[in-house]
């Protein structure tokens, strides 16, 4: 059985973002999937990584996360909270990831939910990411909404390009080893239309709502994005001339 985690960043559950997660969840078990859920702000999930999470950890000692969680790994105290989520990350086959766009950028608790949950000794280490990661055969998702138009989001668009946007998201994914789905986005979604404007507006996330099964049950058909691999880098983790760039962030000097 296909195991999916629905991950959601954003305050209001009553909000396009809330509902389109609990459609998720709907068209999940529709397929036979077995569903787990972490909304983040209904948790109250603590985002900020810092020694208080580590008791054991030295006074005196500098703090540095990854030592900090790797240490906790193998005392057997990682912070309850965070051992949750874990349990939750290695049990799926896919994650959905559900946030809005804000300030060029995801809301800030899935930031910190990547920061504290990405447990370094456990999901990751030293030698086990990218090619060689830990969550390799998983997949993730993003149903992703932005206040701006798709063409201000796009390339050329003033806001910024959506998909450079979420690189950073993917990136974080792709050093577990997971496989990216190309994203969802829903563009326009804001409370500033009025009369006709909105009428539209609720009928378009209407449709997205009704469309979710159909979305989730054509996944084996949707491309993933694009990451080098390992061997396309030289001793230096520098990309090598022969070796294609598929992304601005990772790309040939000029």
């Amino acid at each position: 059985m296909t195991t999916a985690l629905i991950v959601l960043a954003h305050p209001d559950p009553g909000s396009f973002n809330g509902a389109w997660a609990e459609a998720s969840a709907q068209a999940c078990r529709a397929l036979g999937y077995e569903v787990l859920e972490s909304d983040l702000c209904a948790m109250g999930f603590d985002a900020v990584e810092g020694r208080r999470h580590f008791p054991g950890y030295a006074a005196d000692r500098a703090f540095d996360p990854l030592k900090a969680q790797e240490e906790a790994a193998g005392a057997g105290t990682i912070p309850a909270d965070v051992a949750r989520e874990i349990d939750k990350v290695r049990a799926a086959d896919l994650l959905i990831l559900h946030f809005p766009i804000w300030w060029f950028a995801p809301p800030a608790v899935l930031k910190g939910w990547f920061d504290r949950v990405l447990l370094h000794g456990v999901l990751h280490s030293v030698d086990q990411r990218f090619d060689s990661g830990l969550c390799r055969g998983k997949r993730a998702l993003f149903c992703v909404t932005t206040g701006a138009s798709a063409a201000e989001s796009g390339p050329d668009g003033k806001e910024g390009d959506l998909r450079l946007l979420l690189w950073p998201v993917a990136q974080t994914l792709r050093y577990l080893g997971v496989g990216v789905f190309e994203p969802e986005p829903v563009h326009g979604v804001h409370g500033y239309f009025d009369g006709a404007e909105e009428q539209a507006l609720r009928a378009r996330l209407t449709g997205v709502l009704d469309g979710q099964r159909a979305l989730l049950d054509g996944l084996a058909d949707r491309p993933l994005m694009r990451f080098n691999a390992d061997t396309d880098f030289d001793a230096d983790g520098r990309l090598t001339p022969d070796s294609p760039s598929h992304s601005p962030f990772i790309r040939h000097p000029s």
